[in-house]
């Protein structure tokens, strides 16, 4: 059952009253916190419940939230989808954390660190199947316009993936090359997430793709960022060990512009760094290049051109500006954070 605030309990959603952040976040969490991940085998919904329970920055169902209320529609015909888009995101989180033998999720255990490598898999496949049970929770005259978005995401996601495993034993990964990778792997879903909100708004097809390419440049400068903040963040805000991009070889923007941008001597140091065993000489090391090369300069400046890029695609939806003000407020959040 959907909890309604007072103010959608009418039916009646006026295109003067956009909902804020605060208030569509509220609204999300009302209606699915973790627990509602209950049943049995409890040995199955347990580690659903935590990953779920973690919190994180709920972006992805709040775009889709948020474009939906940007067409005029009431937001509570997304919360399903919304919600299918982030367990879908929390899915990919727990089998990447396998993949990548990462055994901490935002300052907490992993699901397979905490409850075992079979039963990692098992829960990242229930949540798979409960993600499209609600994307699906559509009126069918859009099921197959949401269905298209949602499919066509969730392959590129997988060979995303797939790209950003391969090109850890490789040196010699292109920028182009690694913004595609994570196109795939990040920013396709934050353009799905925005799209579909817009195909549930009613939205041209003009203004879809619009919202999407507003989602793909979004999603290209948090990517970034977050590559970013791995190396150079705290690790009390960011939630995981700093560096462990560096240590898992990982070709990240940042790590392709320091290896372009740096001088002979220290290409040679950046390869035989590739198999170093001292992890802290090898963090250290990396930065310490990355700094001096001028990449994390670099690095910077990328993640602004992309970030001003996004807001220039929010510019084309055809709609007033009042309407698209808290899309461009979140936006702003996403890239002045430190988390």
């Amino acid at each position: 059952m959907i909890t309604l605030p007072p103010d959608l309990r009418s039916g009646k959603h006026k295109l003067s009253s956009m909902y804020s952040v605060e208030k569509l976040t509220e609204l999300y969490e009302q209606n699915f916190p973790a627990e509602i991940f209950t049943g049995e085998p409890q040995g199955l919904y347990d580690p659903v419940k935590h990953i779920m329970s973690m919190g994180g920055k709920r972006i992805r169902p709040l775009l889709c939230l948020m474009s939906a209320d940007m067409f005029g529609k009431n937001p509570l015909d997304a919360l399903h989808p919304a919600f299918g888009v982030e367990v879908f995101h929390n899915f990919t989180l727990v089998h990447d954390d396998i993949m990548d033998n990462a055994d901490i999720r935002r300052g907490q255990p992993a699901v397979h660190a905490l409850y075992g490598l079979n039963k990692g898999i098992l829960s990242g496949d229930v949540m798979f199947a409960y993600a499209y049970k609600h994307v699906s929770m559509v009126p069918p005259a859009i099921l197959a316009d949401v269905f298209g978005v949602f499919n066509k995401t969730a392959i590129e996601i997988f060979e995303g993936q797939q790209s950003d495993m391969d090109f850890e034993t490789r040196n010699d990964v292109q920028e182009s090359e690694y913004l595609k990778m994570i196109e795939f792997k990040t920013s396709v879903l934050l353009g799905c997430a925005l799209k579909m909100g817009a195909i549930i708004g009613g939205a041209s097809e003009a203004d879809r793709d619009a919202a999407y390419r507003f989602g793909i440049n979004l999603g290209l400068s948090f990517q970034i960022k977050d590559d970013f903040l791995d190396t150079f963040g705290e690790a009390a805000k960011v939630g995981k060990r700093i560096g462990g991009d560096i240590l898992n070889n990982k070709k990240t923007y940042l790590y392709i512009k320091t290896f372009e941008m740096a001088a002979a001597g220290d290409k040679e140091v950046l390869t035989a760094m590739l198999g170093e065993k001292d992890e802290e000489k090898k963090i250290a090391t990396v930065k310490g290049i990355m700094e001096s090369s001028g990449a994390k300069k670099n690095t910077e400046e990328k993640i602004e051109v992309l970030y001003r890029e996004a807001l220039r695609n929010l510019d084309e939806i055809s709609v007033p500006e009042e309407q698209k003000k808290p899309l461009r407020e979140l936006a702003e959040r996403i890239n002045n954070r430190d988390y």
